[in-house]
């Protein structure tokens, strides 16, 4: 059965960058109390960028970087929950922006897991038959949902989009995404919530934390189990840019010590669904992981809603 991998990554922030010292001119906070309790230092706000004007721009690096055309691609996904427009979707904005005709086209909303199903979704279509090259995006403009007079959630939520081009493998190569672990947790729904016609992020944090801590590692773990991959050789760990403290908490349970753990939520904040996109483009852009090398996406967060898989490094 043909399988797919990624072959190349893009992203995209905007340029203002907002400092722990300018959300303390907001509200009641200092710099050292917002890198203890998130290990944020910075994040990027957009000013004019929609989300689809951010997820065109990182599927037009994504699709610069693969060697293909708009022409190739016949499957565009992105997974946001932070899109104002309700129709046409962010995938039938993002392909008229770049250009690509007549291709299948859909959104996904799953929060923070977001990129782990969409890459799961395609996977599947590409498996199927169904697709031979697509582009797959997480995009997030959580600034239009933020109330910047909350200090719980403002010192944590920033805008950002990550792309994957994802292709057919041939018949006699392995695949290079493995199998994907999802789920759901909905009796635990009211944890992160952007809910009504004018809505605000509204997270219970602590709930979300001990969750995330005890809960995730043995997911994570099925991901790699159900692609013959030994925690051991792992060359890196993308999480959800969550929150620093949830990440070593998830890291330290699965026992991964060869492995680059992505901390992008330091200088990029939590991005949603954008943020495991754009912390693995920004490790292949520096070329931390070597090609080929395994590593383990896992996105969790609203819903509460994980997912995550094995891929190969592009």
């Amino acid at each position: 059965m043909t399988g797919s991998r990624i072959v190349s990554m893009g992203h995209y922030q905007p340029s203002r960058v907002v400092t722990n010292d300018d959300i303390a001119q907001l509200v009641d906070t200092n710099d050292e109390w917002i890198r203890d309790r998130v290990g944020i230092v910075s994040r990027r706000i957009a000013d004019t960028e929609t989300v689809a004007d951010m997820a065109a721009a990182a599927a037009g690096k994504a699709l610069a970087n693969s060697g293909l055309t708009a022409a190739d691609i016949d499957l565009v996904v992105v997974a946001t929950c932070t899109s104002i427009d309700r129709s046409p979707n962010v995938a039938c904005r993002v392909a008229a922006k770049l250009g690509i005709t007549a291709p299948g086209a859909y959104d996904v909303n799953t929060a923070c897991s977001g990129f782990a199903y969409a890459l799961g979704t395609v996977d599947h279509a590409i498996r199927a038959g169904a697709s031979r090259n697509a582009i797959v995006i997480g995009a997030e403009k959580l600034s239009d949902f933020t109330d910047w007079t909350d200090r719980s959630t403002c010192i944590i939520f920033a805008d950002g989009a990550g792309a994957a081009v994802v292709t057919a493998t041939a018949d006699d190569e392995p695949a290079g995404i493995g199998p994907v672990v999802w789920g759901s947790v909905p009796e635990k729904s009211d944890a992160v919530r952007i809910e009504g016609w004018r809505p605000y992020v509204q997270q219970e944090g602590q709930a979300v934390f001990r969750w995330a801590t005890t809960e995730l590692a043995p997911l994570a773990l099925q991901a790699c189990e159900r692609a013959g991959v030994d925690p051991s050789e792992l060359a890196a760990f993308v999480p959800h840019q969550a929150n620093a403290r949830i990440i070593d908490g998830i890291a330290k349970r699965l026992n991964i010590p060869n492995a680059i753990i992505a901390k992008d939520i330091v200088e990029s904040g939590n991005t949603s669904a954008a943020s495991v996109p754009l912390a693995l483009s920004k490790l292949v852009e520096r070329r931390e992981v070597p090609s080929g090398a395994p590593v383990l996406l896992f996105g969790f967060g609203g819903g509460l809603t994980y997912a995550g898989q094995v891929v190969r490094c592009p």
